[in-house]
């Protein structure tokens, strides 16, 4: 059986299309029928996030903490004592491609650390979408890390001790402790997600964080010029 794990904090209106996408990846034809479990992590959640997840089949769990690390954690501990022999993770606002499992299993290692883009940038202009472009890697061999594109055998992330208890950044300490075990990655840019540039984010030091503060340090680079 393979897993994916969603934590989610008030994600009633975007998690239904990731949740869409995740269904289509389970049925991908290549997998030949292996079990796919989706399990949403609510998280101090009080909209409707928990009915959208039932509806669309996911297995439903909670906590009450407002920690990305310990949701990503209770979600994954949840998918090894049901027998899952990969663990898949994404984000709520995040959308994957109908192949997205099959391509992280198909690359033959312990850990996958995968790419992300962006579908719409009108939250933060198209000075930040061609920043983006420009210095981002979205290619094989790239260092990125994102929470939201993450693959790991139950083995490897066992040996690694998991996710840490951190508010944002438990991704790259979950990577980092893979490295340190000697854990075979991937930095791979074939498996795709579409993602969120929303200006309303969650992770204090996550995607969306980071691109506010990069926009704010070009807002202020053009403040001193003016």
């Amino acid at each position: 059986m393979l897993a994916v794990i969603v934590p989610a904090n008030n994600e009633e209106a975007v998690i239904g299309e990731c949740l869409s996408s995740l269904s289509h990846a389970a049925r991908w034809p290549a997998l030949e029928g292996e079990a796919v479990l989706v399990i949403v992590v609510l998280d101090t959640c009080t909209d409707g996030t928990s009915d959208v997840a039932r509806q669309a089949g996911a297995l439903v769990t909670s906590v009450q903490v407002r920690n990305v690390g310990i949701a990503r954690a209770e979600g994954a501990q949840l998918a090894l004592s049901m027998g899952a022999r990969w663990l898949a993770f994404t984000d709520a606002d995040t959308v994957v491609a109908a192949d997205w499992l099959h391509v992280q299993m198909s690359l033959d290692s312990d850990a996958v650390c995968g790419t992300v883009g962006v579908a719409d940038w009108s939250a933060h202009g198209e000075a930040m979408r061609h920043h983006f472009h420009t210095t981002y890697t979205d290619a094989d061999g790239h260092q990125h890390i994102h929470g939201a594109n993450l693959g790991v055998s139950a083995q490897a992330y066992q040996r690694a001790g998991g996710f840490p208890p951190l508010a944002s950044s438990e991704d790259v300490a979950l990577v980092r402790a893979l490295e340190a075990i000697g854990a075979r990655i991937a930095w791979s840019a074939a498996p795709r997600v579409v993602t969120s540039a929303r200006r309303v984010f969650r992770a204090p030091g996550g995607f969306g964080a980071t691109l506010q503060r990069v926009g704010e340090s070009h807002a202020d680079a053009a403040g001193a010029m003016s």
